[in-house]
């Protein structure tokens, strides 16, 4: 068991690269949320998951904004929730966005299930439902906790070198805590992309109807502010009223709750993985993982 005085040095041990792992830009109606943690492959601490919090309502509070693009800085999108960086800062308290109390004096499964109902499942959800159109510009890789961001969005447009992956079934936890695939993917292919924790082409996730528009790298600029400036020409309230109305049907399709069961299930693996393993995330960060996705794909050669 840790000491105290090792709980306070855990607490503040965080080491931030930047004091902007997101920026934020308007012009011609359109808000750009940048992902700015490029030397971590815009891996998301908590300190960038209230930053993206704080410029989506940015966003949503200036009437000239009428869409909001999210795109990652570098050369990734995102590689998923922070799990090994200097930065990862998961036993920090913020100022939270929701009525969840404080996670990080918590005991048991208490600890993430109350930290995960907040900067996971309820910041996606609420990013989910904000009024204004959103697009993922996607390039290079968008892996688990980064899904979540895109899935968040209303479009994804992608670079024809980006890929998908949610490896997380190896830690034995069922899909990130956003549970959006069997929603994004025929419920097949969203087995398959869980089971084998493959990564699915740019091209393939087009195919499956998750990704609108793919382009080249040097296209994907131009090709989703192009998109982007066609959407802002319709009136605000209609482009809310359509976007409610299409998440409305998701949810009479079961998307909310299911993502609730699943989320429940997620955090029993977490449990069962520290009765196992000593380790919530089964052994596993973010080093051990990259080596498993190499591992896995010299097996597939």
């Amino acid at each position: 068991m840790s000491s105290d005085s090792d709980f306070v040095q855990r607490v503040d041990g965080a080491v931030y690269e930047t004091e902007e792992p997101v920026l934020y830009a308007v012009a011609d109606g359109i808000a750009t949320l940048t992902l700015n943690r490029p030397t971590v492959n815009n891996a998301q601490n908590s300190q960038m998951t209230y930053a993206l919090d704080d410029a989506f309502r940015r966003a949503v509070n200036d009437d000239a904004v009428k869409v909001i693009v999210l795109c990652g800085n570098g050369k990734h999108f995102s590689a998923g929730h922070d799990i090994g960086t200097p930065g990862r800062d998961i036993n920090k308290s913020f100022d939270r966005a929701s009525l969840w109390w404080d996670h990080t004096n918590k005991p048991g499964g208490e600890y993430l299930y109350a930290r995960e109902q907040e900067v996971y499942l309820g910041m996606c959800r609420r990013w989910r439902e904000l009024p204004k159109p959103t697009i993922a510009m996607v390039q290079g890789a968008c892996i688990a906790g980064g899904l979540m961001l895109a899935w968040v969005c209303d479009l994804i447009v992608a670079s024809d070198d980006a890929f998908f992956q949610d490896p997380v079934v190896r830690m034995g936890i069922p899909g990130v805590e956003y549970f959006a695939h069997p929603y994004e993917l025929n419920p097949r292919i969203a087995k398959e992309f869980l089971f084998t924790g493959d990564r699915m082409s740019a091209e393939r996730a087009y195919q499956m109807g998750m990704v609108n528009r793919l382009f080249s790298r040097d296209e994907l600029h131009a090709g989703t502010y192009a998109l982007a400036a066609a959407i802002a020409k319709q009136p605000r309230m209609g482009l809310a009223l359509t976007k409610q109305a299409i998440n409305h049907v998701e949810d009479l399709q079961g998307k909310r709750t299911a993502m609730d069961a699943v989320f429940a299930w997620h955090h029993f693996a977490h449990s069962h993985n520290e009765l196992l393993s000593g380790d919530k995330l089964g052994g596993y960060d973010a080093k051990a993982m990259i080596e498993a996705n190499k591992t896995a794909a010299g097996e597939r050669r």
